[in-house]
């Protein structure tokens, strides 16, 4: 979905976020008028870009084997081409959008395959082998809901689950790596794993992200809280994508506006002030005023 515009991530380091829409449409408009996004389509690359662009020098005849070899380059293109369109096609993510903020890529509305599954963002984490983070996952507790699959020619994801349930994406980059470069308003600002079991929480995660989360020099975008009696008796462990606002109380009205609806007014926590939000078709995310202001 993007290509030298996105930066490189570390294991365990928050690189990509997607939300399942049932109207792709719609979410365009209400993120669009929320954080000032625009959509471009996240279609696999064109077999022609898969090709050699140089050709033969000019004025000169290609020898028979040249022509031979050159043949049979395009003909390998157009298979990997192929393939990879046809990977896309079958993937969940067959007729996603990718969103830009400042020319770079943000986050991806993905239409639903199946009204059964739950309105909701979903947070990625980089991995630079999906199949040996699968295992890892496995054998900690977790499970894998959808097994390592090739997205085209972006990367390799797959969706896990903790040992409670909380579901979470993996990426093995391709030319995909993520997030462009830039951070602050309109953008992914910080994730927080909602959990009723914080020991084992506390246990899963360091084991798979130990350098991410404690690493030297690491910029942490990733917590945990405790789901206490003040929540509902129903809601499950999760992860909640933050956004980073401006002026928390400002972008609820905007969120009204649109067609949202607050789910819990501005509270203070240690990474800034909070506010949880739906969209207009039901995906909970939250808005996230730093101290600073960014």
């Amino acid at each position: 979905m993007a290509g030298s515009d996105s930066a490189a991530f570390a294991e365990g380091v928050p690189c990509w976020i997607d939300a399942q829409l049932p109207d792709v449409e719609a979410g365009k408009r209400f993120y669009g008028g929320l954080f000032g996004w625009t959509f471009d389509s996240a279609d696999p690359a064109d077999p022609a870009d898969l090709t050699d662009p140089a050709g033969p020098l000019e004025g000169a005849a290609p020898s028979e084997a040249e022509a031979e070899a050159g043949a049979g380059a395009e003909a390998g293109a157009g298979t990997r081409a192929g393939t990879e369109a046809a990977q896309w096609a079958d993937s969940p993510y067959a007729g996603a959008v990718r969103a830009r903020l400042g020319g770079e890529p943000v986050a991806a509305l993905v239409p639903k395959r199946d009204g059964r599954m739950p309105t909701v963002w979903t947070v990625w984490f980089a991995t630079p082998d999906a199949h040996d983070m699968a295992d890892r996952i496995r054998k900690g507790g977790g499970q894998i809901v959808t097994t390592p699959v090739p997205v085209g020619p972006y990367g390799i994801g797959a969706l896990a689950a903790d040992p409670e349930g909380a579901v979470f994406g993996l990426w093995e980059a391709g030319t995909h790596p993520g997030f462009g470069g830039s951070r602050g308003t309109g953008t992914f600002s910080w994730v927080e794993l909602y959990s009723r079991d914080t020991a084992t929480a506390d246990a899963f995660y360091p084991g798979l992200f130990r350098e991410a989360l404690f690493g030297p020099g690491v910029t942490r975008e990733f917590g945990r809280a405790h789901i206490s009696d003040v929540y509902p008796a129903e809601m499950p462990p999760h992860f909640l994508v933050h956004f980073g606002v401006q002026d928390c109380e400002a972008a609820l009205g905007a969120v009204a506006r649109l067609g949202g609806r607050v789910q819990a007014p501005p509270f203070d926590t240690s990474y800034g002030r909070v506010a949880v939000v739906s969209d207009n078709q039901g995906a909970s995310f939250a808005l996230l005023q730093r101290r600073d202001g960014g």
